[in-house]
This record gives structure tokens, C-alpha cells and sequence, in this order.
């Protein structure tokens, strides 16, 4: 199977979960305590999300 094709079937996988991450950190960050904490995993959960068109687009793959 090509690089591609495994790219297009994992692109639905990569959102779900880096939804899910970006949900849990802005979740955290409505505590004041855990604000930086929270705002830095719901960063994380947009870059998991954005993996495989960020990949296309820079030509990684």
C-alpha cells in the first residue's frame, strides 16, 4: 500500500483523537490552577489533528 493511501485512511483517526486531546486541554484550562497546562494540551490535540495535512503540505510523506 502506498504512503499515500495510508495517510488518507489515518487522516480520520489523527482528527478524532486530536479532537478529543483539544477538548481535555480546554477542559483543564477553565481551573486557574492548570490553565498553562491546559492550553498547552489543547495545542498538542490541534497539532495531532493537523499531522496529516501539515505532513501533505510540508511534503514529508
Amino acid at each position: 500500500m502506498a504512503t499515500q493511501e495510508l495517510l488518507e485512511m489515518s487522516l480520520f483517526a489523527f482528527n478524532l483523537v486530536g479532537l478529543v486531546v483539544c477538548l481535555i486541554g480546554l477542559t483543564l484550562a477553565r481551573r486557574r490552577q492548570r490553565r498553562v497546562l491546559g492550553y498547552s494540551i489543547a495545542v498538542l490535540g490541534f497539532v495531532i489533528a493537523a499531522a496529516p495535512m501539515l505532513s501533505q503540505l510540508f511534503g514529508t510523506f
